[in-house]
């Protein structure tokens, strides 16, 4: 009976690259996001918002067979993501070999790809333009949130916001 691999240290710029080089069209959302915008918090996942095209899914699914991905379950199933998975708006969290990987549809609101590409901010990672949501939308959203959390973690982002602002301001 085949059993669930084991992890090995997350390497998240990795997986960030190989979605680059793999032509995937996606948004980084949540703690990642946040970290790259220069908020002082430890994230060990790799959140994203996809586009939803057959075309964009196709490079995906051949993407996460590179990474070895399979669902992240309570149980020993080992189940690699399929494109219909990846067709609603629905998260799909994955394991890989390089580490953690959640695969949104939507996000809060039902906003996916292409109503949050105006708030993303391009940014130059390693070579590739990388799409990063903004930091004000990103506390936006934990405002809205009733998660704990992402209760405390606001505090955090909000200042750093604030600080971000002020130094703009002085410039």
């Amino acid at each position: 009976m085949p059993t669930r691999k084991k992890t090995q240290a997350s390497d998240l710029s990795a997986l960030l690259k190989g979605l680059n080089e793999a032509g995937v069209e996606f948004i980084v959302v949540g703690g990642l996001a946040a970290v790259i915008q220069g908020v002082p918090v430890t994230t060990f996942d790799l959140d994203i918002v996809h586009r939803r095209t057959d075309k964009n899914i196709s490079k995906m699914i051949k993407f996460l067979k590179t990474v070895e991905a399979i669902q992240r379950r309570p149980d020993e199933n080992i189940i690699p993501p399929k494109e219909t998975d990846l067709k609603g708006t629905g998260h799909v969290l994955l394991t890989t070999n390089l580490g953690p990987l959640d695969v949104l549809g939507a996000i809060e609101n039902d906003q996916g790809f292409d109503d949050l590409m105006p708030s993303a901010i391009a940014i130059d990672f390693k070579g590739s333009t990388t799409y990063v949501l903004s930091l004000q939308v990103l506390v936006d959203l934990k405002r809205e949130s009733k998660i704990p959390e992402d209760q405390y973690r606001l505090q955090i982002y909000e200042e750093t916001l604030r600080l971000a602002k002020k130094s703009a301001d002085t410039d």
